[in-house]
Parts: C-alpha cells; sequence; structure tokens
C-alpha cells in the first residue's frame, strides 16, 4: 500500500491532536499529559505502522486471536496494551508481549494474569475495566464492587493496579464519564499508586479529557469505519 493512498490517517491524526490540545488547554492544568492509543481492531499492520510513523506510540488491541496473528508485523517502536474482554485461558498469549492489561474486570483473571506473570518473572501493569452505565451487554465491574475487587487483586504477585477504564453509554455520556472521574478521585485516593484513568473513544475523546481521562481509545476517528464483522 503506497503512502498517498494513506494520507487520510495525516489528516486524522493532526485533527485528534489539534482537539486533544483545545480540551487540554481549555480544561486541565499545565503539566497534565493525555496519551492517545490507536485502537488496532481489523486495522492491517501496514496501515498501523503508517500511524506509528507518524508518532504514534501506543497501540490497542481488542481480540487475543487477531493480535497474535498481526504481532510480528508491527513495527517494535510501539506499545501496546490489551484492551479488550478477555479470557482467562488466553492469557498465556499474551502475558510476554503486551505491556498491560486493561480489562481486568475479576478476581479470577487477575489470578491467572498474577500466575502466569511470576511464572515468567515479570510484573504486569493492569487496570481495573469499570461498567460505569450498568449496561448488561458490556463487560467491567459494578462501581459497588469495584473496592472489594481491588482489595483482592492487591493481595496478588505479579500484577500492579495502574488505575481504571471505562467504556461509557453512548448516550449521556457526560454524566457518566463525570461519574467516572469522581470514582477514579476517590479509589485513587485511598489505595494510592494510580495514574492511569482509560476513557475516551472516538465520539467522545474531548469531553473524556474534560473529566480527567490521561488515556483516550481511538480507531474510527483514526482509521475510518471499519468491518467489525470480520
Amino acid at each position: 500500500m503506497k503512502s498517498d493512498d494513506l494520507a487520510y490517517i495525516d489528516e486524522n491524526l493532526r485533527i485528534i491532536k489539534e482537539r486533544c490540545a483545545e480540551a487540554m488547554d481549555k480544561y486541565r492544568s499545565r503539566g497534565d499529559n493525555v496519551r492517545i492509543m490507536a485502537v488496532t481492531k481489523t486495522v492491517a499492520p501496514e496501515v498501523v505502522n503508517h500511524a506509528i510513523e507518524l508518532g504514534i506510540d501506543l497501540l490497542g488491541e481488542n481480540r487475543v486471536q487477531e493480535y497474535l496473528s498481526k504481532a510480528d508485523f508491527y513495527d517494535k517502536s510501539a506499545e501496546v496494551q490489551f484492551i479488550g474482554h478477555l479470557q482467562t485461558n488466553k492469557v498465556k498469549y499474551i502475558i510476554n508481549t503486551v505491556s498491560m492489561i486493561q480489562s481486568v474486570d475479576t478476581l479470577k483473571l487477575g489470578q491467572e494474569i498474577s500466575r502466569l506473570a511470576v511464572k515468567n518473572g515479570r510484573t504486569m501493569d493492569i487496570l481495573c475495566e469499570v461498567n460505569i452505565g450498568g449496561e448488561d451487554s458490556k463487560s467491567g465491574i459494578a462501581p459497588a464492587g469495584l473496592k472489594e475487587l481491588i482489595s483482592g487483586l492487591r493481595e496478588l504477585e505479579g500484577v500492579r493496579i495502574r488505575g481504571l477504564m471505562t467504556i461509557p453509554p453512548p448516550s449521556d455520556s457526560d454524566i457518566f464519564l463525570g461519574r467516572m472521574k469522581e470514582l477514579y478521585d476517590s479509589i485513587s485516593s485511598e489505595y494510592g499508586g494510580m495514574d492511569i484513568l482509560s476513557m475516551g473513544m472516538t465520539h467522545d475523546y474531548a469531553e473524556a479529557i474534560k473529566y480527567g481521562s490521561t488515556l483516550v481509545r481511538i480507531g474510527t476517528g483514526l482509521f475510518g469505519a471499519r468491518d467489525y464483522s470480520k
């Protein structure tokens, strides 16, 4: 694929960076930072690598099997984190190649990550995924169960809780982003050691920055509409 065919990514990234900068200037304190993650679901490695050439240094993978089929072709200068629903029997396939697992929502999953991290002599950074809108269609721990989950995870070897992740309902996004910010502030104050609030996608990343997000996950806004049925 020629670089001319990928020029739309250049323009999309320019717009994303501009909107992020505007939101940071408007809502956040000087010195705050927000990372832009490129969500690579269904995106071909050569397209992902073009984004990396433009300065993207963080990739988000949703599906283990798809990630395994593409990982060897990625530019290794970019960090890869796992952001999708993760079954315990698939942790072994990614334990040594991702830098963070953002979608930990059960103690059982945390225990398997811990077991394999210790076995492989590493510490895995994790985020607790919160179902802030209480949606049946989404994974994540209910806010009411978050403290119990964190207390259990903190007892495990080989895992380090870096913060929280969420996918708020697209309707009333502002309300749920605000609730997530309040929850993050409360939890991070109580437990300490947290520095990541991962929320905001293509449709709401500027609003998420307003509510304290430190990491926005953007797929369609960067790579264009994709066929998720693949």
